[in-house]
């Protein structure tokens, strides 16, 4: 081989895969608008997570209720006590949804706000 010499091979598929590689450790700047999306998903989510899990202990205590009932005859009266307690429960997670969603849409309304507006100009 000539000393004088260079060789080498481009590949753009390979070239792109670094590209792509590269820009996962790049500093990112956040779009605005990503970031308003984000903040509106946010808002219904602590909602959605407590309302679901009053929800599934409330059918799970209900399941309890009707278990006493219908399996065990001697816990009769206490397993509708139990049930009735596990309905109230399932009824109250809709209602609670409303009422978290409600408090965090005030939290987070400032930011919301603040990014409609840099937004719109």
């Amino acid at each position: 081989m000539n000393k004088d010499s260079f060789n080498y091979t481009y590949s753009a598929k390979q070239q792109e895969e670094i590209k792509k590689i590269r820009e996962k450790y790049l500093p990112r700047e956040t779009d605005k608008m990503e970031e308003l999306r984000r903040l509106d998903k946010s808002v219904t989510k602590k909602g959605t997570t407590v309302s679901v899990i009053t929800g599934v202990i409330g059918a799970l205590i209900l399941g309890i209720g009707m278990s006493c009932c219908l399996v065990w005859t001697e816990l009769f009266i206490p397993g509708i006590i139990i049930g009735l307690i596990g309905i109230a429960a399932v009824s109250l997670a809709y209602p609670l949804y409303n009422l978290v969603t409600k408090k965090e849409r005030e939290r987070i309304a400032p930011a919301i706000i603040q990014l409609t507006d840099e937004l719109m100009k």
